[in-house]
């Protein structure tokens, strides 16, 4: 998932179409020079409609997109033609895009599944033509609906990565690594922080010929809740997976303090990420003795599984499989 391809969030101003207005029209024939009314009804104005794909893994195709508009529903006409309606504006998106109001940050829609549409701003209806308004003391209404006005605002479109396994921790945790050895994903590597800058997915082969997917988020540093080094632009990714994988390097000072301070920022950023099922794993453990693993075994809390792995040696990779699997199943 190439840095420059990847976009998560745009905003566009959108307006569905006004409706046809109805006919005021008579019905003039030869033999029939006084016939009644028969306009027609005004066509309704297109959609703003947000559709799903699951081909799509970006909104790239959208950056550069700053209006849409709808086209209009046509006008009626005599006997009774209704005008045609508006052609809708179909917007295409990943699984996992959400529509807000970028005023009051207010979800409209989201988008879970493929193929699912959801209207964000409806046409204006058609106005009904003069026929609809005769009636015994007025025969020959003068009249017709106008159509009503579409919709128009600016809406943000919010890309949420669905992915069954989020990796969370620090900058150079081994978070890069760990995803281009259990999978085909090939992140950028190196020994500096926030070297990764989007989240990166891997398909990670299993047992059986199973498999699930692994998303490498960007490193969560202390304050990334108010929006400290990439802060809440990829907090909102880890929302969508199943499960969290907590990885904490064996050089860090202190293990669990650093695994506090990680699960500190997902609660303040939304509490709700603590309902999900986590592991922690215990990265570069190949620079750890058996003495040295069992002693920090003896400082991690019982509430969550861990494990020591290396991504370099291939430590403990075919486990910590074993246990997302059971976690996820």
């Amino acid at each position: 998932m190439a840095t420059s391809n990847f976009v998560d969030y745009v905003k566009i101003y959108c307006k569905s179409g006004n409706g046809g207005r109805g006919s005021v029209h008579f019905r003039r024939e030869k033999y029939i020079p006084k016939g009644g009314p028969d306009g027609g009804d005004g066509g309704k104005g297109g959609d703003i409609v947000m559709r799903g794909n699951s081909n799509m893994w970006t909104l790239l195709h959208l950056r550069y997109t700053r209006h849409l508009r709808a086209d209009h529903g046509e006008n009626g006409s005599g006997q009774r033609s209704s005008g045609a309606h508006g052609k809708d504006v179909i917007i295409e998106v990943p699984l996992g895009t959400v529509a807000k109001n970028p005023e009051t940050g207010e979800i409209i829609a989201e988008i879970t599944e493929h193929d699912q549409r959801i209207i964000l701003y409806p046409g204006g209806r058609g106005g009904l033509g003069n026929d609809h308004f005769k009636n015994s003391t007025n025969q020959s209404p003068q009249y017709a609906q106008p159509g009503e006005d579409g919709i128009e605002d600016t809406v943000i479109f919010e890309l949420k990565i669905l992915a069954d396994v989020g990796l969370v921790g620090f900058p150079n945790a081994g978070k890069s690594t760990l995803l281009s050895v259990v999978s085909a994903a090939t992140p950028e590597i190196a020994d500096y922080p926030f070297t990764t800058l989007v989240p990166n997915l891997g398909i990670v082969a299993y047992r059986d010929q199973q498999s699930f997917v692994m998303a490498d988020i960007p490193g969560i540093i202390e304050g990334a809740h108010e929006g400290k080094g990439l802060g809440l632009r990829f907090l909102r990714h880890i929302e969508r997976n199943s499960i969290l994988l907590f990885m904490v390097p064996a050089d860090s000072d202190d293990i669990v303090k650093e695994y506090n301070i990680l699960l500190n920022e997902l609660a303040k950023y939304n509490p709700e990420l603590l309902d999900k099922e986590r592991i922690l794993a215990i990265s570069k453990s190949d620079m750890l003795d058996e003495e040295l693993i069992e002693e920090i075994k003896l400082t991690i809390p019982d509430n969550i599984e861990s494990i020591f792995i290396s991504s370099v040696i291939n430590m403990g990779i075919m486990k910590l499989k074993d246990l997302i699997w059971k976690a996820i199943s």
